[in-house]
């Protein structure tokens, strides 16, 4: 791919570190965030910063994108306007974010209809992986689109599964995260049945590692919630949007998600107490707070 052939927009906690490993893999992208302070580590790595998201589409064979929500996707793409047309037709859009299957789908059919190739790569990892270039890519879309792309995203992920038509990616990462959530939520409510019970949380994660529980999630998120340090890997607002999006679709699908609904409303209590933007073991902090109030009914 020539140097300029690769657009990336989206530089959150998660698009930062997958940008710079594209650089660091020697394919520097053409380079665009919605807030501009957001690229300088980038440019400082060697990517150039485009003046808006239009100008990415026009230089650019390949976009990725890795943004927050639907309306951010539709706003860069112009979706809706004539410009969509324009900036989709001949291009293949890598769509990396978490979004509704349903919505990825009518994309990947507007962008086709246009004119342009549309391949879903959701991923899994929390920002650490993303650094460490070992997340997991689910990607979907037509086979020879996803192998068109696919050289360009390893440099990213230490494995890249094809999942299917889209939007089988998005389905596939919905049924992992909810694993996910489920496990570091448990785990949480480990540490604080620990904690209340006066345990030494050390000795707890030595004992989780040293049994059949131990994972690499384990071993991330115990000891922050050790340690109570709640900086952001993967933050509660995040993950309140992802299981969100998986009790959505298991309803529509007619099927029962039992333990996301009650991670949704912690996640949710979480945000409430202040902690929407701090890394998803904060959970923990909901969970303290209706044990204070189990408390309160067990003193009456």
């Amino acid at each position: 791919m020539s140097l300029l052939s690769v657009g990336f927009i989206g530089l959150g906690v998660m698009g930062e570190p997958m940008a710079l490993n594209l650089v660091k893999a020697g394919t520097p992208p053409l380079i665009w965030n919605r807030t501009i302070a957001k690229t300088h580590k980038l440019a400082a790595a060697g990517a150039e910063v485009a003046p808006d998201a239009a100008s990415v589409f026009a230089r650019c064979e390949v976009v990725i994108l890795m943004l927050l929500d639907d309306p951010g996707v539709d706003a860069v793409l112009g979706r809706g306007t004539p410009a969509f047309a324009e900036r989709v037709a001949a291009r293949t859009i890598v769509n990396m974010g978490t979004f509704e299957p349903a919505y990825s789908q009518e994309l990947a059919v507007e962008i086709r209809a246009a004119g342009g190739r549309y391949v879903e790569s959701p991923v899994s990892g929390s920002s650490t992986q993303a650094a460490a270039g070992e997340l997991v890519g689910l990607m979907a879309g037509e086979p020879d689109d996803v192998a068109a792309v696919r050289p360009l995203l390893e440099p990213l992920c230490r494995e890249l599964t094809f999942c299917g038509p889209v939007p089988s990616g998005l389905l596939m990462k919905l049924a992992v995260n909810t694993f996910l959530i489920t496990q570091v939520t448990g785990l949480a409510e480990a540490f604080q049945f620990a904690r209340r019970q006066g345990l030494d949380l050390d000795q707890l994660v030595a004992v989780l590692g040293a049994g059949p529980l131990a994972s690499a999630t384990m071993r991330l998120k115990a000891p922050k919630l050790v340690s109570e340090d709640f900086s952001v890997q993967a933050s509660i607002t995040d993950s309140q949007k992802v299981a969100r999006l998986i009790t959505d679709t298991a309803a529509a699908a007619g099927i029962a998600a039992p333990l996301l609904d009650v991670c949704r409303a912690l996640f949710a209590e979480t945000g409430q107490l202040g902690y929407a933007d701090s890394d998803m073991s904060a959970v923990v902090k909901a969970i303290e707070v209706r044990g204070r109030a189990v408390g309160h009914r067990s003193d009456r």
